[in-house]
């Protein structure tokens, strides 16, 4: 698939995907079902950096089949995850049966939570497909309660036709929204992915 480019030269959002037939598959990407106990167990200490060390109430934005929900669970967090696939939910649901956690079908750019508020909005590989990031961020700032944080795992993928958000571009898109940012670069961690990766893929904390 090629994207689009936007005017200010970032890669377009992709066309659409079938994430309901997706699902069947999609733990089968290292980073996704995260079946292998290295892969695991380096976005469980990722998440620890980057989770509150108590209790936290966290929203999952685009969760998929709960992976990363999974692991805040582990860690003592309660989660809601929210995505547009209602089979992703539906895995991601008997993934963590018996864990502290909701999980709901709808827009990750406007999850359907009804006011409630967060200590963590966690988001990963998500901002860069919709359509609107800046507005999607104002949004997600908006369901923090006070010092909460946004935890953004994005990168750029590919080389003639890039995909995704560089750090600069996301970077400009908190300055408004957050006292403070802290960048993490991930692509040189080869145990998150499973394998070496030679493209752009880093972690944005950004408390408000």
């Amino acid at each position: 698939m090629s994207e689009q480019m936007t005017t200010d030269g970032e890669a377009a959002a992709p066309g659409p995907v079938d994430w309901d037939a997706q699902a069947a598959v999609f733990d089968d990407e290292p980073d996704h079902g995260l079946r292998d106990p290295q892969v695991r167990a380096a976005w469980a200490e990722r998440l620890r950096g980057w989770l509150p060390d108590g209790p936290a109430e966290i929203l999952d934005l685009g969760c998929g089949t709960g992976s990363l929900s999974l692991l805040a669970a582990e860690q003592g967090h309660r989660v809601t995850g929210v995505d547009l696939s209602a089979n992703m939910v539906e895995r991601a649901r008997a993934k963590l049966a018996g864990r502290d956690a909701v999980f709901l079908v709808g827009d990750a750019a406007q999850p359907p939570v009804d006011g409630r508020r967060f200590d963590v909005v966690l988001v990963r590989h998500v901002l860069w497909a919709l359509p609107d990031p800046a507005r999607a961020l104002r949004h997600w700032r908006a369901l923090l309660r006070p010092a909460g944080r946004l935890v953004l795992v994005e990168g750029v993928w590919g080389t003639l036709t890039p995909g995704g958000i560089p750090t600069d571009r996301l970077l400009t898109l908190l300055a408004p929204l957050a006292d403070h940012t802290r960048i993490e670069h991930l692509s040189e961690d080869a145990r998150l992915w499973g394998r070496e990766v030679d493209d752009e893929r880093y972690a944005v904390v950004a408390t408000v």
